[in-house]
């Protein structure tokens, strides 16, 4: 069998990969974002199993899920950056290989410290999504294209959902290695899968890497996350965080600096004036705030015992199926949200996902008290948030060049995972708060404080949404738009030898 990389003809075009090799191309790319999704995930639901295993403290364990994804954040960028040039397809190739080899890593009985390492190499996955979303719309024409990248805007949030229970349910019935052996044979499988499947870009332009940017950038998410994380852990006011929030803060107002004057950026941040990329930007570290926030309460909250006179007393396994909900909710929201923005305009469905939220955590405060109930309000926050991440794509793709396109995706990821750091950091801090002395778990107050916090933060996205409008695309833009793409389609042709 061949492998679906296009070829190159004598003018230096890349041809088109054959039609039913380019109609595998979304599932195949959907495949392995939400492999990669499910494979990240493997560390949240596993955390006190994992603390047994390796007999460490939870502070310990829950670095599998901090090295994921500062490795995610970091990673990000430069992925962005190299899919929008020639070496996309093996980009993909070579990050699937190594989550196969992280995952086999994290399942064999070598110690913390290797399992660690293989936690490291599964979070290159989560970087995976811009380049998927690059290589849809360099492979698809505009109007398949759209829907595709809603589609893969949200296999995090979908993969995270699916992988709660499924690794769950395999780590009670065979342990924690037999869950990380489920991640390496389905990672082998996305490999196997995207080997035959993953096209050539188009783009021969290969553009210098900005390697001092992506030096300087990762140091600076490394510090900002790490600070955020260990918070709780080693104290907001102790030196350490403080430290390394002040370092985090100097290196990224250095980091933009440089990235402004830079010839070749690894993210174009002059890209941010427009205010579409503007809302988008923020709309998505904000909904990722959101996100984690939830996920880690309502996880926490079902699982508490029922002597604490709140709590739902649920297995680990029942609390990860409380998520499918949030997962259904957000596949939902990928087929409502191009029809609303057809009929209204993306401008407008942001705000509608900021009232979709805001309602979804308003129940989360004041009627959270038995299973039903919270199953209703995952189901919410799931179609608010995949609103969210299936419209934001859109507005990018708008705005920016499809040259731009990964980079742009990658930063627009970037602010993502820093907000779920944040998010999962604010949950734990406000939880804390309403702990007793010597007892193992909050009373009741500190969700309601914590619902009534994320409650808060919606509204200011609904704020940021109205105030932070995407600009109306004039008649003239259309054309653009649609000459552009027949100039595709002409050149398509000539690749073809038509």
């Amino acid at each position: 069998m061949s492998t679906m990389h296009a070829t190159r003809s004598d003018t230096g075009i890349i041809a088109s990969p054959p039609p039913s090799r380019v109609r595998m191309l979304v599932p195949s790319l959907v495949f392995a974002c939400l492999v990669s999704a499910v494979v990240s995930s493997l560390g949240a639901p596993l955390l006190p199993a994992i603390a047994r295993l390796h007999h460490v403290d939870g502070s310990t364990a829950q670095w599998a899920l901090t090295a994921t994804l500062l490795t995610g954040a970091i990673a990000t960028p430069t992925m962005g950056r190299l899919g929008d040039g020639p070496l996309r397809r093996k980009v993909v190739l070579v990050t699937l290989a190594l989550i196969v080899f992280g995952c086999a890593l994290a399942a064999l009985p070598v110690g913390f410290e290797l399992f660690l390492a293989g936690r490291v190499l599964q979070g290159l996955g989560l970087g995976l999504t811009p380049v998927a979303i690059a290589a849809a719309r360099d492979a698809l024409p505009a109007d398949k294209s759209r829907s595709a990248v809603a589609l893969l805007s949200i296999t995090t949030v979908t993969g995270v959902g699916l992988g709660y229970p499924i690794t769950g349910l395999i780590a009670q019935l065979g342990g924690v290695h037999a869950a990380y052996w489920f991640g390496t044979a389905v990672a082998a499988v996305a490999l196997a899968v995207a080997f035959f499947v993953v096209p050539e870009a188009s783009v021969r332009e290969s553009k210098p890497l900005d390697v001092a940017g992506a030096v300087l950038l990762a140091v600076a998410l490394c510090a900002l996350l790490l600070g955020i994380s260990e918070g709780e852990t080693w104290g907001w006011g102790s030196a350490a965080v403080l430290g390394l929030l002040v370092v985090a803060v100097v290196l990224i107002a250095g980091w933009i600096v440089w990235e402004l004057r830079a010839d070749h950026p690894l993210v174009d941040l002059r890209l941010v004036r427009h205010r579409s990329v503007l809302t988008a930007d923020i709309a998505a570290l904000l909904a990722g705030v959101g996100m984690y926030l939830l996920l880690s309460l309502a996880v926490r909250y079902v699982q508490a015992p029922t002597s604490t006179g709140y709590g739902l007393g649920a297995s680990a396994v029942v609390a990860g199926l409380v998520l499918v909900p949030f997962s259904a909710g957000s596949f939902v929201a990928t087929r409502i949200a191009p029809h609303l923005a057809e009929r209204t305009s993306h401008r407008a469905v942001l705000p509608i996902a900021a009232v979709v939220l805001l309602g979804g955590m308003l129940m989360f405060s004041f009627a959270r008290g038995s299973m039903w109930q919270m199953l209703v309000v995952m189901g919410i926050e799931g179609i608010g948030v995949g609103l969210v991440f299936a419209v934001v794509p859109g507005m990018l793709l708008r705005a920016v060049a499809v040259s731009e396109t990964a980079s742009a995706m990658g930063f627009n990821q970037v602010l993502r995972y820093i907000g779920y750091s944040i998010g999962s950091a604010m949950a734990g801090m406000i939880l804390q708060i309403h702990t007793a002395p010597g007892a193992t778990d909050p009373d009741d107050g500190g969700y309601t404080a914590s619902g009534l916090l994320a409650c808060g933060m919606w509204i200011v996205t609904l704020v940021v949404t109205l105030v932070l409008p995407e600009r109306r695309t004039t008649r003239a833009a259309v054309v653009t738009e649609r000459d552009d793409e027949l100039m595709a389609e002409e050149s398509l042709a000539d690749a073809e030898g038509r």
